[in-house]
């Protein structure tokens, strides 16, 4: 009896314990921030990604409150520039941003990454140009990849059709030819929109690079290279693997072209692969800790097994997340050496 009564003491203390642990956890008060400011590229058309991230804005307010933050507002921009956004996050008035691994690697000294993106994977994956210029659609397929290829992409316009001429005939470019050609490029640290195409130049061309061509213009998005391209105002545009999937019927009913993009655009370049972007936090915003750190890393990978979620990361054509370290960007820093030593 005496045992009976000795246990049930025991196990009553234990509950009085545990009631106290987790009254005193449910009474903690979460971690207020009153505003969480996110960043993007302008790998798309600026008002396209403030539209379609809307959602974001909520969604990310519920996950961190699961994380035990209560964030008041998260406010969205988009950069003017990837160095823009790389910038804003370095002087710690950008919070998180979603930014390419050239510009994580340009800024890392005051960012750190935490997420790096996956996505479906391509039916055209060769490293042999001639083999994405079948006329035929580039297609998803269901397998998850942490890399795309860079492409460089010969227009509609009489030098463009030249230039795919002899890449089609198994012929290889000379650097005459490329620099003949008039070029829409993006922002220096865009890693499929200069970087990896200055590194294909580079290893054809006895170290060429983008500022070594003599006709180059940068674009302020990917659509307005596009565009430019189908104007003919240009001969070659340079971006990632997918850049024609996304402009497919801009093509044709917003830039006013006869026959599909498809038909009318050869690559004559395919880059090495590109490391996905980022989701990467600054080091010097004032309300970033490593709690902070991490639950932005949880909120991230949870928004993406939404179908909202989805839906709004989907703008950069990711599917989902994975945890990334500072190592995983070898490549990009090995990237950003070639180019420094190409500038010498």
């Amino acid at each position: 009896m005496k045992k009976k009564i000795s246990l049930l003491v025991v196990l009553s203390l234990l509950a009085t314990v545990f009631f106290n642990v987790f009254t005193v956890n449910a009474q903690e008060e979460a971690v207020e921030i009153e505003t969480l400011k996110v960043a993007f590229v302008p790998s798309r058309d600026p008002e396209e990604i403030i539209t379609t991230t809307e959602p974001l804005k909520q969604l990310l307010i519920d996950e961190l409150a699961k994380e035990g933050f209560d964030v008041k507002n998260v406010e969205i921009t988009v950069g003017t520039s990837y160095e823009a956004v790389g910038e804003g996050m370095a002087a710690g008035t950008i919070d998180v941003g979603l930014i390419p691994g050239g510009t994580y690697v340009l800024f890392e000294d005051d960012v750190d990454v935490v997420l790096t993106s996956t996505r479906q994977g391509l039916s055209k994956d060769s490293e042999n140009p001639a083999d994405w210029n079948d006329g035929k659609a580039t297609e998803l397929i269901e397998d998850q990849v942490s890399y795309y290829k860079g492409l460089i992409i010969a227009g509609p316009s009489e030098k463009g059709q030249e230039l795919a001429e002899k890449v089609n005939n198994g012929e290889k470019l000379t650097w005459e030819d490329l620099d003949s050609a008039n070029w829409s490029v993006m922002s220096s640290s865009s890693s499929s929109g200069y970087i990896y195409p200055s590194i294909w130049l580079g290893n054809l061309f006895d170290g060429k690079q983008i500022s070594d061509l003599s006709n180059v213009v940068q674009a302020d998005s990917y659509p307005s290279s596009i565009a430019r391209l189908a104007s003919e105002q240009v001969d070659v545009v340079v971006g990632f693997a997918d850049l024609r999937r996304d402009n497919v019927d801009a093509w044709m009913e917003d830039m006013g072209r006869e026959a599909s993009i498809w038909e009318e655009t050869n690559v004559i370049g395919v880059t090495p692969n590109v490391y996905n972007d980022t989701v990467s936090v600054s080091k010097t915003s004032e309300i970033m800790t490593d709690e902070l750190k991490t639950a932005i890393q949880n909120a991230f990978i949870n928004i993406a097994e939404t179908e909202e979620g989805k839906e709004v990361i989907a703008i950069y054509s990711h599917e989902g997340y994975k945890a990334a370290k500072a190592e995983d960007y070898e490549t990009e820093r090995e990237a950003q050496k070639i180019l420094r030593e190409q500038g010498e």
